[in-house]
């Protein structure tokens, strides 16, 4: 703290010239500007409502192209299961054979084709086989619709 008491005191002479022609050479810089206003006043007002509309576009533009998300809460009532009771009347009216039925719950669990075979031991072909006997006697076309009608009908859980 001594040590700049002491530099001011004999730098003082330095240090005001310094600050007077600062202030000077803000004083110069200040009425530059104004003059230059004046001279180029149109240019200026153009150039800034060119940036002002500019601006405008842009926050416009993020406004139209932000998505529009809205969230909606609603609440999901979940119905406990229930044991599952084989309608075995519908299982004989269908007509599957056991290893067909054994082959249409692996599908509703949903294997694939090649896992089915594997976990019972049989060839890939066979399960195709199975399985497009599954989709006629059901009258299906796809694994989804033997899916949904096989729990609709309560031959599988």
């Amino acid at each position: 703290m001594i040590y700049l008491k002491r530099f001011f005191i004999k730098h003082s002479q330095l240090l005001l010239y310094g600050l007077s022609l600062s202030l000077l050479l803000f004083a110069l810089k200040w009425l530059q500007w104004k003059f230059m206003i004046i001279e180029n006043s149109v240019d200026i007002y153009v150039g800034l409502i060119a940036v002002f509309f500019t601006l405008l576009g842009i926050w416009v533009a993020q406004q139209m192209t932000r998505p529009k998300v809205t969230i909606i809460e609603k609440e999901v009532y979940v119905q406990h299961p229930i044991s599952f009771v084989l309608n075995e009347e519908e299982l004989s009216r269908l007509g599957l054979s056991p290893r067909e039925w054994d082959v249409l719950q692996l599908i509703t669990q949903g294997l694939s084709n090649a896992e089915i075979a594997e976990r019972l031991f049989v060839s890939l072909s066979t399960i195709k086989t199975h399985a497009s006997n599954v989709f006629l006697k059901m009258e299906v076309k796809s694994r989804t619709q033997a899916i949904e009608k096989a729990k609709r009908l309560k031959i599988t859980p």
